[in-house]
């Protein structure tokens, strides 16, 4: 499912229209971005929570080369299901 997908699937579930599904995807993106980059997490109970991981720098290897290369300590977004959706996706049920 790609974004146009998603929009059409909330438009239709929700009873509104396309601009108004996109609006509210987009406000939705916006809000879990605005309090990941603040270090919160976002817990939507049922769902699952986002949140932000750190890796700590480290070495690695160039894979033609050989050669040892530092990788910089960086942030990565992660989301960890919740226990309802996790029961839904693994029976089947909406």
């Amino acid at each position: 499912m790609n974004k146009a997908d998603l929009i059409e699937a909330v438009a239709k579930d929700a009873s509104i229209n396309k601009t108004q599904a996109n609006n509210a995807i987009d406000a939705f993106s916006n809000a879990v971005i605005s309090s990941l980059k603040k270090g919160e997490r976002v817990t939507l109970v049922g769902f699952g929570t986002f949140l932000v991981s750190e890796h700590a720098a480290r070495n690695g290897r160039n894979p033609q080369t050989g050669a040892i290369i530092k990788i910089k300590a960086r942030k990565v977004p992660k989301f960890k299901a919740g226990k309802e959706f996790s029961e839904k996706l693994a029976s089947g049920k909406k």
